[in-house]
């Protein structure tokens, strides 16, 4: 339990708020999903970490149980019929809406394998956009009734007019809006800023039946109609990427508000900055967009790109660097080396140090907490449990690296991966207390043996790591004992 109070930059007040759940008994959250056609770029991937950690500290604070956590897949959209078209015009036999069914769920299975790599938790509900469609019709029918949408050629589009809020989350006028945006032009708009609710599907097209058209949803109707079926029209923390802001944001709050005025739709709302690649917007343009999975199967281990992640604030720009990877990888490495032998203590038994649930606490600072587990080198235990709190140094990475260090084994012969680590752990409290004393007398004896025995020392800011040489001998390690 953290000491001081939750605080969260909420974007609809542009500061840093304690936060306040409506009912600490039940914490509802809301985070936009993917739209499910292709791979999960690394992009995409950043507000699924941004959550993931704001779900595992409320958690914490509030109880397992008490947190609710929401991340939707949009199933239905003109990118997945595009995909489906291909498929079809390259001779896949099945009617459209088989393919399209095909590509979803493959796609969501991608996406699911992609997640559990970089060690984000499930959410507690996963809806598909398809799976909710009458709740969308009886939404959109309620602001058609309520004088907030109409209907034209089989279309429904919400009236931004009719809600004089709208802009208030992203602080842009309507006119600023207009300039700036890709406005859909269409001659059944009343207004340019008029947006879809429901717009009529193509015979061969997924489609369902409506008070207007046999059609299909919006994408901006989903996620409030999912939203609200599953966590009511009054919930805590909604969010996402900052370029949805506006206009999926902007629309979300005008059709929830609309809909079910009082009520107030989500308290807080929560934007995670972009991502850059080497400095650069990533781009395919540029040649150097990538998705998660071109990453892991390059042998880049998920837990290296959420601690890479983990390491930028989520309101800043983060940088995917070639640098930044190798020093998550050596970091990682020497982490898992020094806890080789420790037993973790189950998440549902671990209460995490004060100092990472409070830095977590203060706006997600991600950065401090790894700050702190880097001061954690002479203790293996706390610095396994608290990182495995973080999503760092799981089962599976921590399998992934025995499987590692025994390939390696193989190729140079057998080195006592445990021995080195917990000799790794003497040099750096060595070091450290050498810092204090400026007498390095132990720190040159206790190298100076190592390197008889054929191991590579390396020494860094971030900590000791120990690697076996050609010329490693284990047997000279017995006197170090």
């Amino acid at each position: 339990m953290t000491d001081g109070p939750v605080r969260l930059h909420n974007t609809a007040t542009r500061r840093k708020e304690v936060f306040v759940p409506r009912d600490p008994s039940d914490v509802r959250l809301y985070l936009c999903g993917p739209t499910v056609y292709d791979r999960a770029h690394l992009g995409n991937a950043r507000p699924v970490m941004v959550f993931d950690v704001l779900v595992r500290l409320l958690r914490q604070v509030y109880g397992a149980e008490a947190v609710t956590y929401v991340r939707n897949f949009t199933d239905v959209d003109d990118k997945i019929n595009a995909r489906a078209m291909q498929r079809r015009d390259a001779g896949d036999p099945r009617p459209l809406v088989e393919i399209v069914r095909a590509i979803t769920d493959e796609t969501i299975d991608w996406y699911h394998a992609d997640m559990d790599a970089l060690g984000a938790l499930r959410p507690d509900h996963e809806p598909r956009a398809t799976d909710y469609i009458p709740q969308m019709v009886a939404m959109i029918g309620e602001l058609v009734a309520k004088g907030h949408a109409y209907e034209a050629d089989g279309h429904v589009l919400f009236s931004v007019a009719s809600y004089p809020e709208y802009g208030r989350l992203s602080g842009r006028s309507v006119e600023d809006m207009i300039a700036g945006a890709r406005v859909e032009v269409a001659p059944f708009k009343r207004d340019p800023m008029d947006f879809v609710l429901w717009k009529p599907a193509a015979e061969d097209e997924p489609g369902w039946p409506s008070p207007w058209s046999r059609g299909r949803p919006g994408w901006h109707i989903e996620c409030s109609a999912m939203s609200r079926e599953l966590l009511t029209p009054s919930f805590d923390i909604h969010g996402g990427g900052n370029d949805l802001m506006f206009p999926h944001h902007e629309n979300e709050i005008a059709q929830s508000c609309c809909a079910d005025p009082g009520a107030g739709f989500a308290q807080v709302w929560l934007h995670n900055e972009m991502l850059q690649v080497e400095g650069k917007k990533m781009s395919k343009s540029l040649g150097n967009f990538f998705t998660v999975r071109d990453l892991l199967d390059r042998g880049v281990p998920g837990e290296v790109i959420r601690f890479v992640f983990l390491s930028t604030h989520y309101r800043k720009p983060m940088d995917w660097t070639e640098k930044k990877r190798a020093e998550a990888e050596k970091t990682l490495d020497y982490w898992q080396r020094l806890t080789l032998t420790c037993e973790p203590t189950p998440l549902s038994e671990f209460i995490p140090a004060a100092e990472i649930v409070d830095a977590v606490a203060d706006d997600l600072n991600t950065h401090l907490a790894l700050v702190y587990l880097r001061s954690l080198t002479d203790q293996p235990q706390k610095l396994l449990d608290n990182a495995r709190w973080l999503g760092l140094l799981s089962d599976a990475q921590r399998e992934d690296h025995r499987a590692r260090v025994a390939t390696y084994e193989m190729g140079h012969g057998k080195a006592p991966s445990s021995e080195l680590a917990s000799l790794a752990s003497s040099l750096d409290l060595a070091r450290n207390k050498a810092k204090l004393s400026k007498d390095y007398s132990e720190v040159d004896a206790l190298k100076a043996s190592l390197l008889a025995a054929g191991v590579e020392v390396r020494m860094s800011k971030d900590g000791v790591e120990l690697v076996p040489g050609p010329s490693f001998d284990p047997a000279k390690l017995e006197a170090l004992k």
